[in-house]
């Protein structure tokens, strides 16, 4: 069994909120294709990351989270590429780990 995260910015790269239809189809694509979806949005996170100056730059960011029995890299990967677009970000983090259920 493998735990999928996607981390999604609230804000476009112009300070603006994303559109909130994009994550609400999100979550029905989701919940469809793998039966359930677990959305941390109440507190946003923050991402810290260093940009090509050298400073710091943040985001906040929700995370949607599935469980899957495999890992189909090329679906994800497609995934991954149309959020890129739709959030009109240069990179979407998507992390699969495996995960053993008590």
């Amino acid at each position: 069994m493998h735990v999928i995260e996607i981390f999604l910015p609230l804000t476009r790269n112009d300070g603006s909120d994303q559109p909130r239809e994009l994550f609400t189809r999100l979550r029905r694509e989701l919940v469809d294709r793998f039966g359930g979806l677990t959305a941390f949005t109440r507190a946003p996170a923050e991402g810290l990351w260093e940009d090509e100056e050298g400073g710091v730059t943040a985001d906040r960011i929700v995370i949607f989270e599935v469980v899957a029995d495999i890992v189909d890299k090329d679906w994800w990967s497609d995934m991954r590429a149309q959020l890129e677009r739709e959030f009109e970000q240069d990179e979407i983090l998507i992390r699969a780990r495996a995960v053993e259920r008590l």
